[in-house]
């Protein structure tokens, strides 16, 4: 009897088993391909969002920078040494021609920027060396976080700390050895910039000294190299590309910061190389040409998306090239 069973259950069940997987299973695998088609076109549709956001505000800024461009020569703009947008609203109102020249905001632009990156480069990459090749893990694993706190901190809150604290005292050295400063400078927005972009360089450079190999140390140090030697003539050296590209990416990070501009360097656009002066910036223009209530069949508004178009075309040449120079440092060692 019992033979009969297993008998009975080898030949009539178990294939009756196996034919009710083997349809489950070809069940399951339509359902999860009918899935995965589904996730698939979702995530194409976030893509495509992504990528006609992307053109929709490139296209209304050119469009906009167009109309203005009709109004204001190119030429006038790119190369004109006063900007004073203050239209009249009627045509018998002086001054209702306005000033369109961007040359003082793309030197005050440029002005900060350098202050910054004379602040963040250095200290950022002696921060990196230190954390990648001195630091215990100790050390690095509580000093590399908090370093990167600097980045989640609110602009705003930088702002703050430039008008409040570092304007005042880079106006008191200044008048102690007898400089003529204005209360609202470059200097102190350019100081406090460097502050913040400081965890762009550092975490980014950081990392791509982390993934020099381990080989080209071992080699300079058994050829009897010092740690330091190894350091400036083999690490660097090879980690420099992607230092490179973490200190363009902090640069475009720098020219479009606004807030630190407006509360520490003030909204004159003065056209000068004297980080005492009070100078402004791109960024700085575009809000205060949008704020208020504003007539967008003026020149003084549009100039706002001709000023966003240049800014746009600056940092995008520099994020590329930025992005290039990455991608050879990580061709050369994956």
């Amino acid at each position: 009897m019992n033979i009969l069973i297993i008998l009975f259950a080898a030949f009539v069940v178990a294939p009756i088993m196996l034919i009710i997987a083997l349809t489950l299973n070809r069940q399951n695998r339509i359902i999860r391909n009918r899935i995965e088609s589904v996730i698939k076109l979702f995530l194409l549709l976030c893509a495509c969002i992504a990528i006609f956001a992307t053109v929709g505000i490139v296209m209304s800024v050119l469009f906009e920078s167009i109309r203005f461009f009709q109004v204001v020569p190119v030429t006038d703009f790119v190369f004109g040494l006063e900007w004073s947008p203050q239209t009249a609203i009627r045509e018998d109102q002086v001054g209702s021609s306005g000033a369109f020249g961007a040359v003082p905001l793309f030197a005050g632009t440029f002005l900060i920027t350098i202050i910054a990156m004379i602040i963040a480069a250095p200290l950022g990459l002696m921060s990196a060396i230190y954390l990648s090749e001195y630091a215990s893990k100790p050390v690095r694993d509580f000093g590399k976080p908090l370093l990167e706190i600097l980045a989640g901190i609110p602009t705003v809150v930088y702002g703050f700390f430039a008008a409040l604290t570092v304007a005042p005292l880079v106006r008191d050295v200044a008048s102690g050895l007898g400089f003529d400063v204005s209360s609202e400078n470059a200097l102190a927005a350019g100081l406090v910039m460097g502050i913040m972009i400081l965890p762009f360089v550092s975490s980014l450079s950081d990392d791509v000294i982390n993934a020099v190999p381990q080989s080209l140390r071992d080699g300079s140090l058994g050829l009897g190299a010092t740690h330091s030697e190894t350091i400036r003539k083999v690490v660097i050296p090879a980690a420099l590309p992607g230092i490179v590209g973490s200190i363009l990416l902090a640069v475009s990070r720098a020219i479009g910061e606004t807030m630190i501009v407006v509360m520490a360097a003030g909204l004159a656009a003065n056209l000068t190389a004297n980080p005492l002066q009070s100078v402004t910036t791109v960024t700085v223009q575009i809000v205060t040409l949008l704020v208020g209530d504003q007539e967008f069949d003026s020149p003084k508004t549009l100039a706002a998306f001709a000023l966003g178009l240049t800014l746009f075309i600056i940092t995008l040449v520099l994020n590329v090239i930025a992005l290039t120079v990455v991608r050879k440092y990580k061709e050369q060692y994956e």
